[in-house]
């Protein structure tokens, strides 16, 4: 396993940091992605110093954006012709309706755009390092989306649950539809629910902070969360499995609405369409 190069997004806090300390254990060389390059860095000295494990690089990136999302594909393609593994773990949960540059809401950018876009745009190399893997990590919480492909997108339907919830399934119908495109190519996709973990998602000041703050202590360590995702990225119990969903290290069926492979394929020409992937065979 040690050859292998194992990129993970918002790899610098939370169950992503986690991830990457659990990998690092593993002696594979881990590429962690942080859009703040001091913290960034200051994890992977946490890293190495703790595992004495020198192999652990971080790229300084921004999901927050069609083309720095881009320019971050752009630079794991150059820099790491041997990735073979990509974790997409960033996220985030809005607390209001805020949109980028190219007019889409934030959460559906980083939560499903920009898994999009590095699947996609590395698949390439993923391929020509099989077996490769993709792993989403996603959330239970998806079965609460009633997604809108008019609205969605672009915040229109905004509501702080329903907006990550919303994400979260965009996240589960591309890793589907990826899946039957990729199928025999020698890489699988898959998504996975961490558990329910404490970490900064959905963070907020007021009363309502203070509360969840208090439930919060009651949630799994980000170190819990990391299991099932390291699992699904290394085991070779799921060699070959494609498509799946996991709650925890369990194969589990998803809701109807994330099987609707026709909605998935309406998700999929808009993503290409929004990530300005026109000319990229996907």
């Amino acid at each position: 396993m040690n050859h292998k190069t194992y990129v993970v997004t918002g790899g610098n806090t939370g169950i992503g940091k986690a991830i990457a300390m659990a990998l690092a254990q593993k002696r594979v060389h881990v590429v962690l992605v942080s859009r703040n390059p001091q913290k960034g860095q200051s994890t992977v000295t946490e890293i190495q110093q703790a595992t004495r494990h020198e192999a652990v690089d971080v790229v300084v990136g921004d999901l927050g954006t069609v083309a720095s999302t881009h320019q971050l594909a752009t630079t794991l393609l150059e820099s790491y012709p041997h990735m073979s593994v990509l974790i997409n773990n960033a996220g985030i949960w809005m607390t209001k309706r805020e949109t980028n540059e190219d007019n889409i809401e934030q959460s559906f950018m980083v939560n499903h755009l920009a898994p999009f876009i590095l699947s996609t745009r590395l698949l390439p190399c993923l391929t020509a390092n099989t077996p490769g893997r993709i792993v989403n990590v996603n959330a239970g919480l998806y079965v609460r989306g009633k997604l809108d492909l008019d609205k969605t997108p672009y915040g229109e339907d905004f509501s702080r649950m329903g907006t990550y919830a919303n994400t979260k399934l965009c996240n589960l119908l591309f890793t589907r539809e990826l899946a039957k495109r990729i199928k025999d190519s020698g890489v699988t996709v898959n998504a996975v629910h961490p558990g329910v973990i404490r970490t900064h998602l959905g963070d907020t000041a007021g009363i309502g902070g203070m509360i969840l703050g208090v439930v919060k202590r009651f949630w799994g360590t980000p170190e819990a969360g990391a299991q099932a995702p390291v699992w699904l990225a290394t085991s070779p119990e799921v060699e070959g499995m494609n498509g799946h969903y996991f709650d925890l290290q369990t194969a589990t069926e998803v809701n109807e609405i994330a099987r609707d492979d026709a909605l998935g394929l309406k998700l999929w020409n808009l993503s290409v369409a929004l990530a300005k992937l026109e000319t990229f065979p996907v």
